[in-house]
């Protein structure tokens, strides 16, 4: 995968563009928000927050938000106002100290992120460092074991799961991620996974997905169907998710 510096501001644009992202991240979004109440932490930091801050779902909670693309922290900061329980940081998380934010936090979110950052190692140091000793990070990745990509291996599309493909490049996406290279990665930044799991089984590509979805053959129930099933095959859902906790070595 490249190690190119990321072009913030056409990722946000392609971002909003993709087909059959939006469902997609609704479906992440509800699990990160039932990790989240299974966590019950005091204050949360969400790292990369997108064009949908979690802390919409949560009004109760004392929320911070470190995100450094422009226009998605003039979102959140719009979204927050009335809030002073909610703080917008606009920066990278490898600039942001706990010092400048009130201190570490129970539960830290790199939600949808990991994968697209040239130095993954570099960005879950700033998340260990942010994250209390007796806190949290949850993560979440594409899984390069998504049926859509065994899938394709085995049409011949893509020589291995973890090829790149064309809506990753769109989206400079730098690596894909099976359970154990993640926990690898986690491990390395001083983490120790506790909980994991996946969602969404995706049997095609988000632009196969979103025409299904046109066409009325996915419905609600469909989806919500496929989501269950990585409760019986976790291997073979879209994206991984884990929750790690500081090791205390």
């Amino acid at each position: 995968m490249s190690d190119a510096p990321r072009d913030l501001g056409d990722y946000a644009e392609e971002y909003g563009r993709s087909p059959f992202e939006p469902i997609q991240v609704g479906f992440r979004r509800r699990r990160v928000l039932s990790r989240v109440a299974a966590r019950a932490p005091r204050r949360l930091l969400e790292i990369g927050c997108g064009e949908a801050p979690l802390f919409l779902d949560l009004p109760d909670l004392a929320c911070t938000v470190i995100e450094p693309t422009s226009a998605f922290a003039e979102h959140a900061r719009r979204l927050g106002e009335g809030r002073p329980q909610v703080t917008v940081v606009q920066a990278p998380a490898e600039e942001v100290r706990p010092d400048d934010v009130g201190g570490a936090f129970d539960m830290v979110l790199l939600s949808g992120l990991l994968h697209e950052v040239p130095d993954p190692g570099l960005l879950l140091g700033s998340a260990r460092t942010l994250c209390a000793p007796d806190g949290v990070l949850h993560v979440n990745v594409p899984s390069a074991h998504s049926l859509h990509r065994l899938l394709a291996v085995a049409m011949g599309l893509i020589p291995h799961p973890a090829a790149e493909s064309d809506n990753q490049r769109r989206l400079q996406q730098h690596r894909v991620y099976d359970a154990e290279s993640l926990e690898r990665e986690l491990t390395a930044a001083g983490f120790a996974v506790r909980e994991r799991g996946s969602i969404l089984v995706k049997p095609f590509t988000h632009a196969q997905m979103q025409r299904l979805v046109d066409d009325g053959f996915l419905t609600p129930e469909l989806l919500d169907g496929l989501d269950r099933l990585t409760e019986q095959l976790p291997e073979l859902g879209s994206e991984i998710w884990m929750d790690a906790e500081p090791r205390r070595d």
